[in-house]
This record gives structure tokens, sequence and C-alpha cells, in this order.
């Protein structure tokens, strides 16, 4: 089964939400399921910059304060919590993530894409790392393994083509989890959520089970 995932690596839910469906499609295949996944990029944020500036301040300008922002942290770090992810907000810098996506594209060329994405994540929600910045995306492909260069436009067109998709697809808020092309999951589902929805897909004949709604990053 082809299972796109559509994300955005400056996105906690999105973190949340591949750690979940890696679990989900870990316990499919166990069950004798098989599982095809590609990553597909998406930017909330197509126009940031990658000055260092802490997320928090940046939040705090686009949804209303303080307050508000305390309690999106607040809540996304304690569903992350549940998963088993440890996540310091406060650590987190604003970044462009184009060059990150880049990354995953040529990682995914290598095998590694799924290993990559994890190791970006980590890297922004739980290090503090500026991963808008080509020196530090350097590094982490080396982490993993992964021979990148991001000086010129390596894979550049084709993810902005991908990007371009999600949005002819009406993609709006990520994750998204694209089944088989056509059946639609959007959220952060609980595991249990997900590895049903591998299982009906897997079975179904013809009509689509209307997607469910779990937590996202609205653009």
């Amino acid at each position: 089964m082809k299972v796109e995932i559509f994300s955005d690596v400056v996105c906690p839910w999105c973190y949340i939400g591949h750690t979940r469906f890696a679990r989900a499609a870990e316990r499919y295949r166990e069950q004798g399921g098989e599982v095809e996944v590609e990553l597909r990029p998406f930017q909330l944020a197509p126009d940031a910059e990658s000055l260092g500036e802490p997320l928090t301040a940046w939040m705090e300008r686009k949804f209303g304060g303080p307050e508000q922002t305390r309690q999106m942290t607040g809540r996304v770090t304690g569903a992350a919590a549940e998963s088993g992810l440890e996540l310091h907000m406060d650590r987190a810098v604003q970044a462009n993530s184009f060059d990150a996506h880049r990354l995953i594209l040529a990682a995914t060329r290598q095998g590694r894409g799924e290993e990559m994405a994890r190791r970006l994540f980590r890297a922004y929600f739980t290090d503090g790392l500026n991963i808008g910045d080509r020196e530090t995306l350097a590094g982490l492909a080396g982490e993993v393994g992964v021979q990148a260069s991001l000086d010129g436009e390596d894979g550049a067109e084709e993810t902005r083509a991908q990007i371009d998709r999600a949005r002819e697809l009406g993609i709006s808020g990520v994750p998204l989890f694209l089944f088989e092309g056509k059946y639609a999951v959007s959220g952060a589902q609980p595991e249990d959520t997900l590895l049903a929805a591998l299982a009906e897909v897997a079975s179904l004949t013809g009509q689509a089970t209307p997607p469910g709604q779990g937590d996202a990053c609205p653009v």
C-alpha cells in the first residue's frame, strides 16, 4: 500500500503524526501488511526567514500574543510527551524549511528519507537548531549518512513541484496522510486510528471512508 505523508518539518503536529504513523505502519507490517511511505513537502510559512528568531516570538505575532502561544505550545508539548517525544519549543528558532525538504528528497533517493525527516524534526524541536541554515543541514545530513549538496539547485525544481501539487490537491493543513492516492486522513491521529485506516484502505473495494480530522498545523 502506498501512503503519501504531506508534512512540514517546522510543524510540531507533523512530528507527532510521523511518529504515530511509523509505529502504526510497523504494527501493520507485523500483521503481514505492506506499506510504502512517500514523504511529500509542504510549507506552512514559505516566506519565513532563517535568521534565528525565537519561534515563540514569531508565534506571538501570528497567533495573538504570549498567552495564546503558551496555550498552543503547552498543548502540543503534552501531546508529544504522550508519544514519547521531547519538545523544547522555547529553543526552536523560526526557519524557512525549503532546503530541509530538498534534503529529505535527496535522502529519499538514497533510501533514508524517513530517517532524515526524523532527524530534522528532532533537530528543530528538541535541539533548537536552525534548519534553514545550509551548514547546519549539511551536518545533519552527515549524521544520517546522506550525501547532498544544497548550495546549487539540486532538487529545488522537484520540491517546488511537489509543494504545488499539495496546494492543487487542496491541502491546507498538515500532516495529511494520503492512502493509495485517494483516501485521506488528516491530522496527528492516534496510532490505533492510523492502524485501522491502513487495514480499512487495504480492504476497500471502491468507496472511500470519510477522512478523520485530527490536530494539524494550519496555514
